[in-house]
C-alpha cells in the first residue's frame, strides 16, 4: 500500500511539472504573436 501511495504521489509531481512546462509554453507563443502583431502595426504606420 505504501508503495503504492508513493507511485502515486510521484505521477502527480511528474503530470504537474509537464503542465507547469506546457503552460509556460503557451504563455511564451503567445507573447511573440503579440510582439509579431505589434511590429506589423508599426510598421503600417
Amino acid at each position: 500500500m505504501k508503495s503504492l501511495l508513493s507511485l502515486l504521489l510521484l505521477a502527480a509531481t511528474l503530470l504537474s511539472l509537464t503542465a507547469c512546462n506546457t503552460v509556460a509554453g503557451v504563455g511564451k507563443d503567445l507573447k511573440a504573436g503579440g510582439q509579431a502583431i505589434t511590429n506589423a502595426a508599426d510598421q503600417a504606420k
